[in-house]
C-alpha cells in the first residue's frame, strides 16, 4: 500500500533555494492571456519546472492579481517575472540572446510535440490567448511551432493545461540530454 505524503516529508524547498536553484534553460512568454486564473496556473507549473523567466506581454494580468493569487499559491514570489507592452521587441531581443523561439500553436509545417527533441539551445516558449492564440506576426518571426497532437472533437486546450504538457514534455527531454 501506498501512504500519501504530507507536505512536510515532500522535501519541497524555500523560495530563496528556488531562486538560488539551476533552472532549466526555458523561459515562458504569455501573449495576451486574459484569464488570472490561467496566469497563476502557468506561473505554478513554472516554478515545478525550475523555469527560468516568465515574460507577461500585452494585456496579460500581472501579480499582485487575486486570480493569479489564487491559482499561483505563492509561485509569483519564486518565478522571476517582467511585463513587456509587446510581443515582437522581446521575440527579438530573445534571438539576439541565443534562445531557440518556437510558438506552441496550431499551425502549417508544425513539429508534434512527441517528436520535438531538444537541440542544445535555450528556449523561449510562446503561449496565446485564450480565444486567438498566438498572434501571426509572432508565429511568422518563431524559429519553430510546437503542437500537441490531439484526437477528439475540441481541436485547443486550456492555455495553462497546454503550458503543464509542453514544460513537463521540455523538461523532461532537456534532463535527458
Amino acid at each position: 500500500m501506498n501512504k500519501k505524503l504530507k507536505l512536510d516529508e515532500l522535501g519541497r524547498i524555500s523560495v530563496d533555494e528556488f531562486k538560488a536553484a539551476s533552472k532549466i534553460p526555458v523561459v515562458v512568454i504569455m501573449e495576451d492571456i486574459r484569464s488570472g486564473n490561467n496566469v497563476g496556473s502557468l506561473f505554478r507549473t513554472s516554478d515545478a519546472f525550475l523555469i527560468e523567466k516568465i515574460y507577461l506581454t500585452g494585456i496579460t494580468p500581472q501579480p499582485p492579481h487575486r486570480d493569479i493569487q489564487k491559482t499561483a499559491l505563492g509561485a509569483t514570489e519564486s518565478v522571476e517575472w517582467e511585463h513587456r507592452s509587446e510581443s515582437l521587441p522581446l521575440l527579438e531581443e530573445l534571438k539576439s540572446a541565443g534562445y531557440h523561439v518556437m510558438a506552441i500553436e496550431q499551425a502549417e509545417n508544425t513539429t508534434s510535440l512527441g517528436k520535438w527533441r531538444p537541440v542544445g539551445q535555450k528556449l523561449a516558449l510562446f503561449f496565446g490567448n485564450e480565444v486567438k492564440g498566438v498572434s501571426q506576426e509572432v508565429i511568422d518571426s518563431c524559429d519553430e511551432c510546437l503542437e500537441i497532437p490531439q484526437f477528439g472533437t475540441k481541436h485547443s486546450l486550456n492555455v495553462s493545461v497546454c503550458a503543464g504538457i509542453v514544460l513537463w514534455h521540455v523538461s523532461r527531454a532537456l534532463q535527458e540530454n
